[in-house]
């Protein structure tokens, strides 16, 4: 408990300024506040040997400009990218039959939706289902066959001719 003490207060000492530094670099306060939020996270993961440290505020401090360094490089690569190839291809619409495939699926109970969605649409195996889910084959099948059979009557339309 003792060290989860000390990082609160070195946080609490150490955040306004963290990110008023961040917002120099970055000119966005948003930015600045996600890229110290994410410092925190790796200060509070390294704090038992960061707490050691003569001043950890400087390692925070450079942390906190690398990131908003390699974050700026990932936006100006994805910029570049962008007007390299231009944007992407617009993405149709989905049809009314996927949204009511959609809207069914959300009604059925979670372990039912995903093993159809991965049997179904993702191509898995009833194998690598349960591998994935950690239950055993019988279950997976079981699950697909009461998740079809609560399906079928939400799907089906009748058909005019």
């Amino acid at each position: 408990m003792a060290d989860a003490d000390t990082f609160a207060e070195f946080y609490r000492d150490t955040y306004r300024g963290l990110v008023a530094q961040l917002v120099a670099y970055t000119g966005d306060l948003g930015e600045a506040q996600d890229v110290a939020q994410e410092v925190y996270v790796r200060a509070w993961a390294r704090w038992r040997q960061l707490n050691t440290y003569d001043n950890p505020r400087a390692w925070v401090s450079r942390v906190g400009h690398n990131l908003a360094i390699s974050r700026w490089r990932k936006a100006r690569t994805a910029v570049a990218g962008w007007a390299r190839h231009g944007p992407p291809p617009p993405v149709p619409e989905p049809d009314g039959d996927t949204l009511d495939l959609v809207a069914a699926l959300r009604r059925l109970p979670e372990p039912q939706r995903r093993a159809l969605v991965l049997f179904h649409l993702g191509g898995f195996t009833v194998a690598e289902i349960a591998g994935m889910e950690g239950a055993p084959e019988n279950t997976v099948k079981a699950r697909l066959a009461r998740g079809r059979q609560a399906l079928a009557p939400m799907l089906t339309t009748e058909v005019t001719s």
